[in-house]
């Protein structure tokens, strides 16, 4: 199991939490699992920005974010060199800290398709 941070966060968790997750879980499913309700519009299927989070510490032990998600963080609120799509970022054996950003951007529910 990794151990996850969970930073404070005004509305999904105020005091902040720390969550266990299975190495090659994702990140948005691990925080889903352990009560952290972080929007995830698409249904994780990287169309979408709403469970962008910033990985402040174990970043470089993720796998590199894949092209389409690239090109959708472009667009993410509060966009960071460290700014990952928690449906596409799995858990690697280091733990990580993670930041949910005070606002997200919900494309689809607004209709604004890439």
């Amino acid at each position: 199991m990794t151990q996850i941070i969970v930073l404070p966060h005004v509305e999904l968790c105020p005091e902040g939490t720390v969550i266990e997750a299975d190495p090659g879980q994702t990140i948005c499913d691990a925080l889903l699992r352990n009560g952290v309700e972080i929007e995830h519009a698409c249904e994780k299927s990287c169309a979408c920005t709403t469970c962008h989070v910033i990985v402040r510490e174990g970043f470089v032990s993720l796998e590199s974010a894949e092209d389409e998600e690239e090109d959708l963080l472009d667009k993410a609120w509060g966009l960071e060199p460290n700014s990952r799509l928690s449906c596409q970022a799995r858990v690697a054996d280091a733990p990580l800290v993670v930041e949910i950003p005070r606002y997200t951007l919900n494309m689809v529910s607004e209709g604004k398709h890439g």
